[in-house]
């Protein structure tokens, strides 16, 4: 699902960075709608506390989940203005609320490891393998994963 380019031996594939919680955090570009600030957030009522709420996106609905409440981290109360990274799951719009979007990186695909069994459980769940880059560690986030979850979770209340 990731936009693979053959460059010589190995093919690469390019992610979308984004630091959660002082988290190094990678969202395979083909997965990446758009980047955008989020603006007038609306709370939904009863929704549960992982679900910031929704907002109008150029005439598009989008469900705004708060990534660091999917992890289990604290408000980031430093007051800078968030960031969201737009996806879509079979058709519906989502915005994951990022403490700040980075760059766009091109790594091997070969390079991409299995979640190491250290890794915290809270990252683990949402995890689709890490990178390890020069003196930090950069996690694959599975965006079905962590739409799918925010399923269960209100299915289950």
């Amino acid at each position: 699902m990731s936009k693979k380019t053959q460059i010589g031996e190995g093919a690469m594939v390019e992610y979308v960075t984004a630091m959660i919680g002082g988290q190094l955090f990678g969202l395979p570009i083909s997965r990446v709608q758009d980047v955008f600030m989020p603006e007038r957030v609306t709370r939904v009522p009863l929704s549960s506390h992982e679900i910031a709420g929704v907002l109008n996106l150029r005439g598009r609905i989008v469900t705004v989940v708060d990534m660091r409440a999917r992890l289990g981290l604290p408000r980031d109360d430093d007051g800078k203005t968030p960031m969201a990274v737009g996806v879509d799951l079979r058709g519906e719009s989502y915005g994951l609320l990022i403490d700040q979007i980075g760059e766009v990186l091109r790594l091997p695909e070969d390079g991409k490891e299995e979640n190491p069994v250290n890794l915290d459980p809270r990252m683990a769940k949402l995890a689709g393998g890490v990178h390890r880059l020069e003196g930090q560690l950069m996690v694959v986030l599975d965006v079905d994963r962590v739409l799918e979850l925010k399923t269960e979770v209100q299915m289950a209340a």
